[in-house]
């Protein structure tokens, strides 16, 4: 049985808090010349629906929190969008960019009204423009498409949101499945255009329900909007650590039970929301993106999930796109950005060659070190290779008292000298690759201590990394951001020569 779907006027209740709704809509212009077939179908619908047009938009409060929303209602007409509907939803959005508020979009739409003809399909333009102008002000866009949303819809701003949720069992796709089949004679594969298949192909970040899309929404904007000025410190975090042979902390690092970065979002961080995949069509398991707050402070995380890569596959171009999806929304919200190192390496495969992986590591890389936001790395774990140097430069970077960072592993270096992994131990001395030593040759500005080993103390361990954490992004927001990143430009330019 269909699980039934709240109507925009239902949904809109459903996420704001009681009471607080208050509509933006004026009267709509008339599309239709008197007396045509299309005045008496709008006449109709109107009646039939409670409805004066397609697009419901205005205000209220989500969780206490001022938003914009703009929502569909497929009951009229299909949820197609004309001039008139197009004109409501573009003046809601200039009107939230304005007035500097979230915008939340839930459409659920057939896509352009067919009734009004080019008209109506170039109206997706000015649409998409408006949010354009919305997220380059910095302003949070989120999306929940429902049941169905395809067409002109979906291939404008229904596709540009920030974060995008979608609802269980949706039909969402370009061209709709009875149009495909009237062209082509037989119908669109099934279970292609719906939201659990976008989800795992990495085109939306969660499928959740109307109610639950609420408190997604809710945890999605305490991260976006949270405050980035005058932030606490805090005392300076202790850095204590006893001198360990490289050997020891590689060995340390490749615990089963050493706390990775899922560990650190549970225990270390608060408002976590996971994002998914690239939003273009690809997801790495071994590369985790998410939204999330350390005390107060307020980051985008990147992290490499050891786990997944060893049981999935290493990390490849697609992490590495992911990766640079979270780059950009650090850049466009200007909020700072984490990254956490902790691989044993890049994937070594026919696909990750044809996949550019290289090409994407040496982007990674450009991105980062050119980012405007505040940025914070933290070696974890294992770093190794050109997987550990794409989340590398960053304003500050940290090390867990065993983590570590080579161009190859060690295995792999002794091999290549010696053609022999015998060497390890005495390659990974050589190279200087324990926290200590990163931090005696300026690759790493402070460590995180271990008492005696995070695998002992996961919890303790991941508070102690979320208050330094806190600390170094509180710092870096006091800042002036453009003397921010020439000091990082600077940092790396030195590095090596003194």
């Amino acid at each position: 049985m269909t699980p039934a779907r709240p109507d925009a006027r239902t949904l809109i209740d459903t996420f704001l808090d009681p009471g607080t709704w208050l509509s933006w809509d004026e009267p709509p212009a008339d599309p239709a010349a008197p007396g045509s077939g299309y005045a008496e179908e709008l006449a109709a619908v109107r009646v039939k629906t409670g409805y004066d047009e397609s697009v419901v938009t205005g205000e209220g409060l989500l969780d206490g929190r001022r938003v914009a929303i703009v929502a569909c209602e497929f009951s009229f007409l299909a949820g197609s969008i004309g001039v008139a509907a197009a004109e409501r939803l573009t003046a809601a959005v200039e009107r939230a960019t304005a007035e500097g508020l979230p915008l939340l979009a839930a459409p659920a739409s057939g896509g352009t009204r067919m009734q009004e003809g080019a008209a109506a399909f170039v109206q997706m333009v000015k649409i998409t423009a408006a949010v354009a102008a919305h997220r380059a002000a910095g302003l949070p866009y989120v999306v929940y498409l429902r049941h169905p949303t395809t067409g002109g819809v979906f291939a404008s701003w229904g596709s540009l949101g920030h974060v995008t949720a979608a609802e269980p069992g949706a039909l969402i796709g370009f061209l709709g499945p009875r149009v495909f089949e009237s062209l082509h004679g037989y119908p669109f594969p099934e279970g292609v255009q719906v939201s659990e298949n976008l989800f795992a192909h990495g085109l939306v970040d969660a499928v959740v329900s109307a109610e639950d899309a609420r408190g997604f929404a809710a945890r999605v904007l305490a991260v976006l909007c949270a405050p980035r000025r005058d932030l606490d410190a805090g005392p300076e975090p202790d850095e204590r650590v006893p001198t360990v042979q490289a050997w020891d902390a590689i060995s340390r690092s490749r615990r089963d039970d050493r706390p990775g970065v899922r560990a650190l979002l549970t225990f270390g961080a608060s408002d976590v929301t996971s994002l998914n995949g690239t939003g273009e069509g690809e997801n790495d398991p071994g590369l985790i993106l998410a939204l999330a707050r350390f005390g107060q402070a307020p980051a985008v995380v990147l992290g490499q999930d050891r786990r997944h890569q060893r049981i999935d596959a290493p990390l490849g171009p697609a992490g590495l796109r992911v990766a640079r999806r979270g780059m950009r929304l650090a850049s466009e919200l200007g909020l700072p950005l984490v990254t956490v190192i902790d691989t044993a390496g890049a994937a070594l495969s026919k696909a990750a060659e044809e996949g550019g992986l290289a090409a994407e590591i040496a982007r990674s890389v450009a991105d980062l070190v050119m980012l405007e936001a505040p940025t914070v790395c933290l070696l974890l774990g294992e770093g190794a290779g050109g997987a550990a140097l794409a989340l590398l430069p960053a304003d500050r970077v940290l090390c867990a008292q065993h983590g570590w960072l080579s161009p190859l592993p060690p295995e792999g270096a002794s091999a290549l000298l010696y053609r022999s992994v015998d060497f390890a131990p005495e390659i990974a001395a050589a190279q200087g690759v324990r926290s200590t030593d990163l931090r005696r040759d300026g690759l790493v500005d402070r460590i995180i201590p271990e008492f005696p080993d995070a695998a002992y103390e996961p919890e303790a361990f991941c508070a102690r990394v979320s208050r330094t954490l806190e600390h170094e992004i509180a710092g870096l927001l006091g800042q002036d951001p453009a003397g921010r990143l020439a000091a990082r430009l600077a940092r790396y330019r030195r590095l090596g020569v003194g």
